[in-house]
């Protein structure tokens, strides 16, 4: 049988998978040739949303990094800060344990301190309870006094 024969011999169903096989082979050797067909531009479309996404994602990243870098700061800045707070803890009760043997040992350390002065400290004491209700040996404080002292009352202080 001949080519035109055969042609001949198609019914419309044979023309349409004909026409396919055609098309499927000039569609795969155009592509191989590197002709593009894109009617809707779908391509195009396709690559603006990947390059959003990566340049989404870029700023997140960026976004991310800084947010890393502010903990870092912070996290130095709180530990500066403890550490100079825990240094000037120290310091303070070194100065107040020197004050107190120092007033211990006083010479009038025993001797009762006059009315007016004892109206001063108590006027001081009441007015520090006032500020900071919690403080030791306040009428809110949680504690008691600490160092094994009794906590001084403002009527602890007449004599």
């Amino acid at each position: 049988m001949r080519a035109v024969s055969i042609l001949k011999a198609l019914t419309p169903l044979g023309w349409i998978a004909v026409a396919g096989v055609v098309a499927g082979l000039a569609a795969t050797l155009l592509g191989g040739l590197g002709f593009r067909w894109d009617p809707l531009n779908l391509q195009q479309h396709r690559l603006a949303a990947a390059e959003a996404r990566a340049a989404a994602g870029e700023r997140d990243a960026r976004a991310q990094a800084a947010a890393r870098r502010l903990e870092t700061e912070g996290a130095g800045e709180q530990l500066r800060r403890l550490d100079d707070f825990q240094q000037q803890q120290t310091t303070a009760a070194r100065l107040t344990a020197t004050a107190v043997a120092q007033a211990r040992s006083a010479d009038d350390a025993e001797t009762a301190l006059e009315s007016r002065r004892a109206d001063h400290l108590r006027a001081h004491d009441r007015e520090l309870c006032r500020l900071a209700p919690d403080l030791d040996g306040c009428a809110g404080a949680a504690q008691p006094a600490r160092g094994g002292d009794a906590a001084v009352r403002p009527g602890d202080l007449a004599g």
